[in-house]
């Protein structure tokens, strides 16, 4: 019982960090270098963002795992893990990310700008973000992550 419990703290402490960190600078940069909100438009939204993925970090954490495992049973190769991360990025945050952008007055111009932009990024961004939340999910010693060299 204490080591379930302890896989979820860390499991959750970990993707909760992640979350948090990634989706405040990489968000940031797409908002202000490609979709054109101003500084204060972004910084808004990333602000409101952070209750956003502290509450969403978990569930997405365990919706990744889903979709990585279902990519393993078509291949254990490196590139189907890399697309299992990008298909659970796009599906699971885009939604999200149009709704904060709504709640801060983006535009409806800027919002499917950003979401699409997002989308076609995501390309890479859910890439680095497995990799980053792997690597999180090591420094918090969560089992079956840390253990893995």
């Amino acid at each position: 019982m204490k080591l379930r419990r302890s896989f979820c703290f860390r499991s959750a402490a970990a993707d909760t960090f992640a979350m948090v960190v990634f989706c405040f600078i990489s968000g940031m940069f797409i908002e202000i270098f490609i979709s054109g909100m101003t500084f204060e438009q972004s910084l808004a939204s990333r602000l409101l963002s952070i209750p956003v993925n502290i509450a969403i970090a978990w569930p997405y954490g365990v919706f990744r795992d889903v979709i990585l495992r279902q990519g393993a049973r078509v291949s254990s190769s490196k590139r189907m893990k890399n697309l299992s991360d990008l298909v659970a990025y796009v599906l699971f945050q885009s939604p999200v990310y149009a709704g904060i952008l709504f709640a801060v007055g983006a535009s409806s111009e800027q919002i499917i700008t950003a979401v699409a932009s997002n989308a076609l990024v995501s390309c890479g961004m859910g890439i680095l973000y497995g990799y980053f939340l792997d690597l999180c999910r090591k420094w918090f010693k969560v089992p079956g992550y840390y253990s893995q060299a």
